[in-house]
């Protein structure tokens, strides 16, 4: 196959050359979807008016014996298939040290360096299959092996100093060194104080925290001897609106204790030119796990935007790159990508994406300002004064603590009278059951706002099931408030739940998890009415 010179920035077609076939032959409508190199010198003026082909005129032929293209042009198309043959390979023989790189973003990761032929150290705990998500280290290392790289796939739980010390000890035995660190295992919990066990507590602190700290910690005489050390945490930027904490104050604590490590080894490795940088999702990230726990990931994008931005930040001079909190989009944006389209899981969400935690995105406070009721709050921190403003939870998650368990509203006048809510909750109990009572095993209590504000019950745990006005007999498992127009839009299933939460548009206190089935129940719900 011959390869062009990318010469000039305005060139962004694609174009596919076999054997002798000419460049001439290949209509203007198709280069966009055509995958493979590209050509130079393409405008307007390259082009026949009569058939819309390019002109001969248009490829000189230098180009065909042009160097490869350089990293920071191939940057510029998503859908573009790294070869080694047209490429320069930056991370060819390096090796990356990943924490949970089994699955998701950790995985998508190795993968991309592992086109570069790069060596990944697969450090996680899934040795044997999981019955729900998929990946082991072993089938990873299959994998990476398969796209060109090298693989040594460890049995490392972060949380034990000596497995992590043995996998950094196998790996500079394997490949004399390390270059790359990347820690990206991590717990979560989205649960307020009093919903966060103990157990649940130090799980957290142990594996993002302290196993964020000892991998970078035993790596560091390694890294040291390499000539393009790098340190990359998969964390948040430290945002200290209150309103990041009062969610879910231990995952944050645990979360920005990885984000804490890159404020202070980012300088106190700069005398040993090792980079330390975090890096964050702008919006929801489709793993096995969210997917899992959802059931939906139509309004998320791929874990490839987070390995293409981190493969850009690991490719820089790490003397030079440290320090910094970025963001997957913007890293792209940075070198060239526009169009990120291709990342979303489904395109036709491209412009309607979950936000990730953490960021206060100024361009959903307009919305927010309509679907919430609180809509001031006053926060700063050292290293950004904020004055007062609204607070973003568009499209993020939402306070957890607005409601005070056991103290409800009475029901207005028109909720009594009728409407659409109590419709609603009549088709819900006609179509109650056993089976349905034994997959939820779940008490819901909805405090629905609005026109018709009131509180309803669904009782999914106990005898064959039960709903209507009013608290449940028993504590629910969780509550959930909405307006009473998201609330009829969400039961007749044009309104996901997940994505009201996400998007501020439902607020839950209680166990976040349950309260995610409510998805699959309102879709058996659906089948049956």
């Amino acid at each position: 196959m011959a390869k062009f010179l990318l010469d000039e920035v305005r060139c962004r077609k694609w174009v596919q050359v076999v054997g002798k076939e000419d460049l001439i032959y290949v209509p203007r409508e198709k280069l966009h979807t055509l995958i493979y190199v590209c050509g130079s010198h393409f405008n307007n003026k390259d082009f026949n008016k009569k058939n819309n082909r390019l002109r001969k005129s248009a490829i000189p032929s230098k180009n065909l014996k042009a160097d490869p293209l350089p990293d920071e042009m191939l940057f510029e198309f998503p859908q573009y298939e790294s070869s080694s043959k047209y490429r320069v390979s930056k991370l060819a023989g390096r090796t990356l040290f990943i924490t949970g790189a089994s699955r998701g973003i950790g995985k998508a990761i190795a993968l991309k360096a592992a086109k570069d032929g790069a060596n990944v150290v697969i450090a996680a705990k899934t040795a044997e299959p999981h019955p729900k998500l998929p990946g082991t280290i072993y089938t990873a290392a299959e994998e990476i092996e398969a796209l060109g790289g090298k693989a040594l796939p460890c049995i490392v739980d972060v949380r034990d100093e000596k497995q992590v010390q043995k996998a950094v000890d196998e790996a500079v035995k394997k490949f004399n060194g390390i270059d790359i660190l990347v820690n990206n295992a991590s717990a979560i919990s989205l649960t307020g104080t009093a919903q966060t066990d103990m157990k649940r507590y130090d799980l957290m602190h142990n594996i993002n925290t302290r196993g964020t700290f000892l991998a970078s910690k035993l790596c560091l005489p390694v890294l040291k001897s390499s000539d393009h050390a790098h340190i990359l945490n998969l964390s948040p930027p430290l945002n200290m609106n209150p309103y990041w904490f009062s969610i879910h104050v231990a995952y944050t604590m645990a979360k920005y204790g990885m984000s804490m490590c890159v404020l202070g080894m980012s300088e106190e490795f700069k005398q040993f030119n090792i980079g330390v940088n975090a890096l964050w999702p702008k919006t929801a990230i489709a793993t096995a796990a969210i997917e899992m726990l959802t059931g939906d990931t139509s309004t998320s994008r791929k874990p490839e935007i987070v390995s293409d931005a981190a493969y850009l930040m690991l490719c820089k001079d790490p003397k030079n790159y440290t320090g910094n909190f970025a963001i997957d989009e913007d890293v792209l944006k940075e070198s060239g990508i526009k169009d990120l389209t291709p990342y979303a899981c489904d395109p036709k969400n491209a412009d309607n994406l979950l936000l990730d935690g953490f960021l206060d995105d100024p361009a959903s406070i307009s919305h927010h300002q309509a679907i919430s009721s609180v809509s001031m709050r006053r926060y700063h921190t050292s290293a950004v004064n904020y004055k007062e403003k609204v607070c973003n939870i568009d499209n993020l998650l939402p306070d957890f603590f607005l409601d005070v368990p056991g103290v409800a509203k009475p029901a207005s006048k028109k909720a009594s009278e009728g409407g659409q809510i109590p419709e609603l909750f009549a088709t819900i109990s006609k179509n109650l059951s056993p089976e349905l009572v034994k997959k939820t095993q779940a008490i819901y209590q909805f405090n629905v706002k609005g026109k018709e504000e009131g509180v309803w019950h669904i009782d999914l745990k106990n005898g064959d099931g039960a709903c209507g006005q009013g608290e449940p007999k028993n504590p629910p498992d969780a509550t959930l408030t909405m307006d009473g127009t998201n609330f009829a839009e969400m039961f007749a299933g044009k309104l996901k739940p997940t994505t009201a939460f996400m998007m501020g548009k439902l607020k839950i206190s209680g166990d976040l998890q349950k309260a995610m089935k409510l998805e699959k129940m309102m879709k058996s719900l659906k089948n049956k009415a």
